[in-house]
């Protein structure tokens, strides 16, 4: 059975994720809605793209994955539907997708523009409406326009030469384990089979991949991909992002690390 889930950085404090799905649920009634979750930090694209690409392929194909995420980063809000894998992504058109997947979608068509003085209620209700015409129809059938998805910003990227790469810090989990965005595919291209030296501090370096956090001692620092395929920076049996202090990287803070890669 198809799902419906729900990614937002809007938090847990407030009714905005209730009113998001009571709106919801009046199109979709007799579908599961499942959070991915609602905790990304406040306009962090690059963390709210991970941890969509970590959840949503674990759903049936079908499911509708719905990205309440910096919707009004645009002076004219749009609702876009995309399909990729047997799955349909609603979501503004802020650059989040080609963040998580590239421009990799088989279709992308414009749902809706909200056009002042529409409201996020408006853009919501548009989003239920096609969420709930998908329950029994492919997106072909609904007869929209196709249009272009954003490209990634380019800060959403990591830095990369032949002998290097300049990596940033993209979540940081319940066990302070340091995601970067630099992926296992990455690593190999650029790598291909070198030696390496993993930097993220000014004078401490990891030089190999470890599989397991068991492969060192407890209280040791290691580098592994994570289940999703991101380079993790981790203590086994510690809390890597404060011992090492390293922190989630946002574009306008000085205050963050840079990890670089080196090949060799």
């Amino acid at each position: 059975m198809s799902s419906i889930t729900l990614l937002s950085d809007f938090g847990l404090q407030d009714a905005s994720v209730a009113s998001a799905k009571g709106i919801l649920m009046q199109y979709v009634p007799a579908s599961a809605i499942v959070d991915i979750t609602h905790e990304v930090a406040p306009f962090h694209t690059q963390q709210a793209a991970y941890l969509l690409e970590a959840a949503y392929k674990n759903f049936s194909k079908g499911s509708c994955h719905i990205l309440l995420f910096d919707i009004f980063s645009e002076k004219v809000p749009r609702l876009l539907l995309c399909e990729k894998d047997g799955h349909y992504f609603l979501s503004p058109d802020n650059g989040l997708l080609s963040v998580a997947f590239g421009l990799a979608f088989d279709n992308v068509w414009n749902c809706f523009e909200l056009k002042s003085p529409g409201t996020f209620s408006d853009w919501l209700h548009k989003a239920g409406e096609i969420a709930g015409r998908l329950q029994t129809n492919k997106a072909t059938e609904l007869q929209l326009p196709f249009c272009e998805l954003a490209i990634a910003p380019l800060h959403c990227r990591p830095i990369t030469n032949e002998h290097s790469a300049e990596c940033q810090v993209i979540h940081i989990d319940r066990y302070e384990n340091v995601v970067i965005n630099f992926t296992r595919r990455q690593f190999d291209d650029i790598g291909q089979g070198r030696t390496f030296r993993i930097q993220y501090m000014r004078d401490e370096e990891i030089t190999d991949i470890s599989t397991h956090y068991h492969d060192v001692k407890e209280g040791d620092r290691l580098c592994r991909f994570n289940k999703s395929g991101y380079l993790e920076i981790c203590i086994n049996r510690g809390k890597a992002a404060s011992l090492l202090g390293l922190r989630l990287y946002r574009e306008h803070n000085l205050m963050y690390n840079t990890i670089k890669i080196f090949f060799e």
